[in-house]
């Protein structure tokens, strides 16, 4: 159930761009790794997760980078952190691609699949302009 690094990046760099929505610029990613201080090359890592989702717009050029393509409300932090995180379960029972042969008679699945549950309800529930609003 730990996110790891790259997770809580690609919520960092959505969240760059979030913050810079409304003044309708494109950010290098050479800003945002600066911003963040995460290093380049990661922050280019992440940006090929997160575009397979369509999540932004980039332009080239002096000017050019990354900006999102919707607002701010239309992502959520489950969907940001599922584009670049295999799976967050935190039991293997309760896995996307599992089918443990106990699940009918473990005492312990409800209690996993319950945690899971909910995790990805809150996750779910949360979107950019929730954060946006927090700094």
């Amino acid at each position: 159930m730990k996110i790891t690094t790259k997770g809580r990046y690609a919520v960092a760099v959505m969240l760059e761009l979030a913050y810079n929505y409304e003044k309708d610029e494109f950010l290098s990613l050479k800003d945002i790794s600066e911003k963040e201080g995460i290093s380049l090359k990661y922050i280019e890592k992440i940006m090929l997760d997160l575009k397979k989702q369509d999540f932004f717009i980039t332009s080239r050029g002096q000017d050019g980078g990354y900006k999102l393509k919707y607002s701010p409300d239309k992502y959520t932090i489950g969907e940001i952190i599922n584009s670049v995180e295999k799976d967050l379960a935190p039991a293997d029972c309760v896995k996307i691609d599992n089918s443990c042969e106990k699940q009918g008679i473990c005492k312990t699945y409800p209690v996993w699949k319950d945690l899971n549950d909910e995790m990805t309800k809150y996750l779910n529930s949360k979107t950019l302009s929730d954060y946006i609003e927090r700094k």
